[in-house]
């Protein structure tokens, strides 16, 4: 009998098998420039698909760029991540062989996202799962790049992530981050993005799955006129913990930077939310804005919130600030008054609470797939999804 296709021939990885049809629910393939699927951190080139990129874009397994464009990896590789003072960033260092990586030449601006598929699936024992992915963009190039940590069983396994990124002068880079995986999973990630002058980073980050998640997100605006954003929501439930820790570093004069930060927090979940702000003394006229809003839907829900800035200038404007607190019960009697269900009523609501940072998605799948994870996180939520 004949091989099968490439396209449907199950993937081999360290004895675990999956199928496309495996990552159909996960996948944006036909949405994106291109799709690369790593199973339990390993490079599953069956299972990936590069569509046609410009010419001297790259997005391929770190692999295979360490063996044929050594040059272009040197000098970035390990370099903005720290592992002298990050254990977990040492950890995966040391067993760093396979990985993303993807390159933005100058001038080249990418229509469509580039999705990395990060795929875990669960063995007979636990194990753990080192991703890494650096993203380079040169003078004046423009990227989207999607990663998704998600998991095709129920196993338990830790996933112990790291995102490396530099954004050279002029150049703009979204990086959109969904965090999906089993209630049995561990998660650790912790992305750092390096600026030059007048280039934009923006940072979205949506966490929904895990028994534990941490995540580490940072930028060093090292250019005059560099801009930043990074935004965040994350949703726990059941005993979940979700840790949060951002830090946007000013280095250059007249750099902006905006951070919004919400969660939704049920059952017993706790958050914590630590976001610091430094500016340097030769970083005049920095304008940085932090905000961290948090929302909890039952009595044994706890989050910290930690907001912190560190000033060195003297001509600089910096706020900062934290809200903790229920649904809005005038609200909540309001559309019950108009014939609305409680229960509705109180998803309608937080439906809103979040779709600040939802509708920040500008790649529509992305956004509807986030959309979703909300809805099946609340009581009849998919009947609100439905009449949105």
């Amino acid at each position: 009998r004949p091989a099968p296709p490439d396209r449907l021939r199950p993937e081999h990885r360290g004895g675990i098998r999956i199928s496309e049809a495996d990552l159909r629910p996960h996948s944006f393939r036909g949405e994106t420039a291109a799709e690369l699927v790593f199973v339990n951190g390993r490079f599953a080139a069956g299972l990936s698909s590069v569509n046609d990129l410009p010419q001297g874009v790259f997005a391929e397994s770190l692999a295979a760029a360490l063996e044929n464009r050594k040059a272009l990896l040197e000098g970035h590789l390990g370099r903005y991540a720290d592992f002298e003072t990050r254990g977990f960033v040492a950890w995966n260092t040391a067993f760093l062989q396979e990985g993303a990586f993807v390159f933005v030449p100058a001038g080249i601006a990418l229509p469509n996202p580039i999705h990395l598929l990060w795929v875990s699936v669960g063995e007979r024992e636990p194990f753990a799962a080192h991703p890494r992915a650096l993203v380079l963009l040169e003078k004046g190039a423009a990227a989207t790049v999607v990663e998704s940590y998600v998991s095709a069983s129920d196993g338990a396994f830790l996933t112990n992530a790291v995102t490396e990124a530099r954004v050279e002068e002029g150049a703009s880079l979204t990086h959109l981050r969904l965090q999906a995986e089993g209630e049995k999973a561990y998660h650790v990630g912790n992305v750092q993005a390096h600026q030059e002058g007048g280039s934009r980073f923006r940072s979205l980050t949506f966490t929904f799955g895990a028994a534990l998640s941490r995540c580490e997100i940072g930028s060093v605006l090292d250019g005059e006129r560099a801009w930043c954003e990074l935004d965040g929501l994350y949703v726990g439930r059941g005993d979940q913990l979700i840790d949060n820790h951002t830090l946007i570093h000013h280095a250059s004069a007249r750099c902006d930077s905006r951070e919004l930060y919400k969660g939704i927090l049920t059952d017993r979940a706790r958050g914590v939310f630590s976001g610091k702000i430094v500016v340097r003394q030769d970083a005049q006229q920095t304008d940085a804005k932090q905000t961290n809003q948090a929302l909890l839907l039952s009595g044994s829900a706890t989050v910290h919130a930690k907001p912190q800035l560190e000033i060195f200038a003297d001509d600089v404007k910096c706020t900062h600030g934290a809200t903790v607190g229920r649904l809005d019960e005038d609200a909540v009697f309001y559309l019950r008054a108009r014939g609305i269900d409680e229960g509705d009523a109180r998803n309608l609501l937080t439906f809103a609470f979040a779709s600040d940072l939802t509708e920040r998605i500008e790649f529509a799948p992305l956004r509807r797939r986030a959309e979703d994870l909300l809805a099946a996180r609340l009581p009849q939520g998919a009947k609100i999804r439905g009449d949105l």
